[in-house]
């Protein structure tokens, strides 16, 4: 089967569907970092620099015999339950999907994949989810949707996404059928090297042995692992992490080391959370910002610990700056989560 990539990113689902066993053929993307790291993890795949609005399927040289299977998810910021903000009909970003429709009416393959956050099925009361559903089923599509969370498909990490699985064949998708075993955000870090506040190292070796299945997996055979960068943040930062025990977050800092908030009161729950190395991770999403700690050690999440969480393969390399890679990473969707729908699709087909 051919995968076609639209709003890929930096890869997240492309990894899922070669895992699955599918042939990457064709990706697009506009921003230039993602395209460098996809180029750079998918040498084999064409890849468009440009806006979709731009994209012409004409580029495309598609066989008539394969099978064809298009892919994406438009940017989901605007959809996302924590960003009440842009969740409107204003939002030009929100009407993105319009691109993915017209890519799929003009290449009509057999199977769609359409991937948001599970906020999308909620904005404006479904609006969207709506459209979305009633154009893909005009254009004689059999659709499966289904809200997944990444922690049920071998991801250590609490991620919801949604998927609406399309197929021109009238072909029915189910769920697929979930892993038991939970993995922990200890199991998936705690055999990577130690490093410090503001640490930069684009490639480290392994000094200590893989201590679960989920570490084997994500190193293979490799002896080093790139992307080793940390946010530098200041000494009263750090103090405050500090306090913070495994699985609490800002309310676990003293008072006093608050002052510079107005009303610490109203702090996010998601801000300073220490992730505890017993459970799976929460939301990567923008690991920066929500100043995600280290569930050991005194510090933010480096970009290659955020792709463990997120199930990239240690030879999985980003691109760009550091916070290019942080954001890639945030953006992405975990591979093996991706691995497990495609799975799905291809027992059908």
């Amino acid at each position: 089967m051919i995968g076609i990539d639209i709003f890929s990113g930096s890869g997240g689902l492309s990894e899922g569907a070669k895992l699955a066993g599918i042939k990457l053929k064709y990706a697009v993307e506009v921003d230039s970092y993602c395209v460098e790291t996809y180029s750079a993890n998918h040498p084999e795949v064409s890849v468009f620099h440009l806006d979709i609005r731009n994209f012409k399927t004409s580029s495309l040289n598609l066989g008539k015999m394969e099978p064809k299977i298009l892919f994406g998810g438009p940017p989901c910021q605007g959809f996302s339950t924590s960003n009440q903000k842009t969740r409107t009909k204003d939002n030009k970003d929100n009407w993105l999907f319009e691109e993915f429709l017209r890519v799929a009416k003009e290449t009509k393959p057999d199977w769609i994949v359409f991937e948001n956050v599970g906020g999308f099925a909620e904005s404006i009361e479904g609006y969207f989810f709506e459209q979305i559903k009633k154009r893909l089923q005009k254009l004689g599509y059999r659709i499966s949707p289904m809200i997944l969370n990444a922690v049920d498909y071998g991801v250590p990490q609490n991620r919801k996404r949604l998927f609406i699985v399309c197929s021109l064949n009238n072909i029915e998708v189910n769920k697929p059928k979930s892993i038991k075993k939970l993995e922990s955000v200890g199991e998936a870090l705690l055999d990577l090297p130690e490093l410090e506040n503001g640490a930069k190292f684009d490639k480290l070796s392994y000094n200590k042995e893989p201590h679960s299945s989920y570490a084997d997996l994500m190193r293979g055979e490799l002896k080093s692992s790139t992307n080793h960068y940390v946010t530098k943040n200041a000494e009263y930062i750090i103090e405050r992490y500090k306090y913070i025990r495994q699985g609490g977050n800002w309310q676990d800092i003293p008072t006093r080391l608050m002052k510079n908030y107005k009303d610490v009161s109203r702090c996010h729950s998601g801000i300073y959370h220490r992730l505890d190395e017993h459970r799976p991770s929460v939301v990567i999403g923008n690991f920066r910002k929500n100043m995600l700690i280290h569930p050991l050690q005194n510090r933010g999440l480096s970009v290659r610990e955020a792709a463990r969480l997120q199930s990239f393969h240690d030879k999985y390399i980003f691109k760009g700056f550091l916070t290019d890679q942080q954001q890639q990473v945030g953006n992405a969707v975990p591979p093996l989560l991706a691995k497990a729908v495609f799975q799905e699709i291809l027992t059908k087909s």
